[in-house]
């Protein structure tokens, strides 16, 4: 019987294992066969807080898993595949075992939806990437593509019209799925072109992104464009399908907390909290999942302090 258990790893789940582990809580981290999140896909990290010349994604997954472990953090690099998320004992299977514990922090992150196009996956991090405000400065006077239509996918053209000197935004339809205010901004933008009934076919490039090619639904044919970046904005997927017939969901499949004192983490099921990119489908940036897994240890320790064994099974 444990007193915590924490399913994923990334800024979430590690901030929570520092948190929890200095707390005496001696967490159990199941992380995940590929540990560390959508960090793990990342280069340099240049807003995260007291790493004034920036810091390599993979780096910092490292760094916060070796802090977590220096404090007592216990990981294991597996993938949980089934849950029992009771009012009491909380059960969590992996492989052929099964773990116990009083209560459990989900910080199982949410993915960028890919279109699996060829170069896609080659090129991630080499000039294809999936958080426009995270690298935007990166493609300084360059001329990059946003691919999606939706409020996202605005908002990532114009986070990346500060720097780029020039921003296709790339959209299967004859008109954006994006809010009135959102389109208006993007058509009224100098910087932003749209690129109507056009869908990315590929990335092309060797060590770098060097251009795409694109698929007119419209005329049935192919253009290539030079690029020197290339932005997936079509929307992330939670990984909450183990949860979903047991925690409550939003209308995203997002998992859904308390956002109230005492407890912002808290979900419908007592001793069970959520934090990170699972919950968080606004901001998703690397420092609020750290924050919210900081959130998410309090929260634990709180409920574990008021609740003994005996008291929970």
């Amino acid at each position: 019987m444990r007193d915590l258990i924490i399913i994923g790893s990334g800024p979430a789940g590690y901030t929570a294992a520092v948190y929890a582990a200095r707390a005496e809580l001696e967490p159990l981290v199941f992380t995940g066969e590929k540990s560390g999140g959508q960090l793990m896909n990342t280069t340099m990290v240049e807003n995260w807080p007291g790493a004034k010349d920036g810091v390599m994604g993979p780096d910092l997954m490292i760094e916060m898993r070796e802090q977590a472990k220096k404090f007592g953090a216990e990981i294991i690099d597996k993938n949980a595949i089934k849950v029992e998320l009771t009012e009491g004992v909380k059960k969590v299977f992996v492989g052929d075992e099964m773990y116990e514990a009083k209560a459990v922090i989900i910080a199982t992150g949410a993915e960028a939806i890919m279109l699996n196009v060829p170069g896609e996956q080659e090129l991630m991090g080499k000039g294809v990437a999936v958080c426009a405000v995270c690298d935007a400065p990166f493609y300084k006077d360059k001329v990059t593509f946003v691919i999606g239509g939706g409020d996202a996918a605005v908002e990532d053209a114009i986070a990346l019209t500060k720097h780029a000197k020039k921003v296709y935004l790339v959209h299967r339809r004859d008109e954006l799925r994006a809010s009135k205010i959102m389109d208006k901004r993007a058509k009224e933008n100098e910087k932003i072109e749209i690129l109507w009934n056009m869908e990315l076919k590929e990335v092309i490039g060797t060590e770098k992104v060097e251009k795409v090619k694109l698929f007119n639904n419209k005329e049935s044919k192919d253009i290539e464009m030079e690029a020197d970046g290339v932005f997936l904005a079509i929307g992330h997927k939670p990984a909450t399908k183990m949860f979903k017939d047991q925690l409550t969901l939003d209308e995203k499949g997002f998992i859904k907390v308390d956002m109230n004192y005492p407890a912002v983490t808290k979900t419908n099921i007592e001793g069970v909290f959520a934090a990170g990119d699972v919950v968080d489908y606004r901001y998703q940036q690397a420092v609020t999942a750290a924050a919210m897994g900081c959130q998410a240890a309090l929260d634990a320790e709180k409920y574990l302090g008021g609740h003994s064994p005996s008291k929970i099974g």
